[in-house]
C-alpha cells in the first residue's frame, strides 16, 4: 500500500515545526536526531578544560546554591546540607555522630546543637559539672561564636559560598570527557582528572552548565548542588532563642 503524499508531507510538517519549539535551556527529544547535544547548551561538545572553565564561572555567578553530601577531610567525614549566597548561608553539618546547625549573616556566625554536642564525657570533677551546666546552658539555643574562636573560622567556611566551591569544583590530573550522564532527570556532561581519580564532575546540559554532582578524588567524598539561582531568606534567631557565649566557646 502506497502512503498518501500530502498526509505524509502534512506529518513531516508537523514533525518540524515541533522540533522548532527546542529553546534555551529546553530539551526535547525525538527530533530525528542522533547528536547527544542536539537541544542542549553546547557545552558538551567543547574540550573538557573548557568545561571545567564554563561551569565554574556559572557557579561564581549564580547568587545562591544548595550543597548537599559528605566532605572527608584531616581524616573527618562531614555530611553537610547547606543553602550558600554570597551574604551567608544556613543548614546542618554531622559529624562522628553529631549534628549541628549553622546560620550565617554577614560575619556574624551562629551554632546550634543540643546538650550532647557541647558536653564533655571526659570531664572530671569540677570541670566535668562545669561542662555539664555549660551544656544545659547552650542546649537548643544559637550561640554567637565569637570570631576570635578557633572555631569561627572552621565553621563559617561550611557557610562560605565562594571559599567552598572554589575548593571544591577543582579536578586534579589530566582533564577529559567521560561522556554523556544524567543527574536527577537532567543531561549532564561528566568530566574527570587523571583518568577519574583525581574526582569526576556531572555539569549541566540544560540552561547554564552548572555543577550538578561532584565525586572527589581520593574517595574524598560526593556532593550535589541543586537551587542554582533560587533565592532564600536568612532570618537572625530571635533574641531568647540566642545565647551569647563571650570571647571563646567551651571545647568540644
Amino acid at each position: 500500500m502506497t502512503a498518501n503524499p500530502q498526509v505524509r508531507t502534512r506529518r513531516t510538517g508537523l514533525r518540524g515545526a515541533v522540533c522548532a519549539l527546542v529553546v534555551t535551556g529546553t530539551v526535547l527529544t525525538g527530533c530525528g536526531s542522533d547528536d547527544p547535544d542536539a537541544g542542549t547548551n553546547g557545552v558538551g561538545k567543547l574540550p573538557a578544560a573548557q568545561i571545567q572553565t564554563k561551569t565554574k564561572a556559572a557557579a561564581e555567578s549564580a547568587d545562591t546554591v544548595r550543597l548537599s553530601g559528605t566532605v572527608v577531610t584531616s581524616g573527618r567525614t562531614y555530611k553537610l546540607d547547606m543553602q550558600l549566597k554570597a551574604d551567608g548561608g544556613t543548614g546542618s553539618v554531622t559529624a562522628e555522630g553529631a549534628t549541628f546547625k549553622l546560620l550565617r549573616i554577614g560575619k556574624q556566625l551562629f551554632l546550634k546543637a543540643d546538650a550532647g554536642f557541647w558536653s564533655h564525657e571526659d570531664g572530671e570533677g569540677d570541670d566535668k559539672g562545669s561542662d555539664t551546666a555549660a551544656a544545659d546552658k547552650l542546649d537548643g539555643k544559637f550561640v554567637k561564636v565569637p570570631q576570635g574562636d578557633p572555631s569561627y573560622k572552621k565553621f563559617s567556611g561550611f557557610t562560605d559560598k565562594d571559599v567552598l566551591l572554589s575548593s571544591l569544583l577543582t579536578l586534579h590530573g589530566d582533564l577529559a570527557t567521560d561522556g554523556h550522564h544524567e543527574q536527577s532527570g537532567t543531561r549532564t556532561i561528566r568530566i574527570t582528572g587523571g583518568d577519574g581519580a583525581g574526582g569526576t564532575l556531572d555539569v549541566s546540559l540544560e540552561g547554564k552548565p552548572y555543577p550538578l554532582r561532584l565525586e572527589r578524588a581520593g574517595g574524598a567524598g560526593t556532593l550535589t548542588f541543586s537551587g542554582w539561582g533560587k533565592p532564600f531568606e536568612l532570618t537572625a534567631p530571635a533574641k531568647d532563642e540566642t545565647v551569647d557565649y563571650g570571647k571563646q566557646l567551651p571545647a568540644s
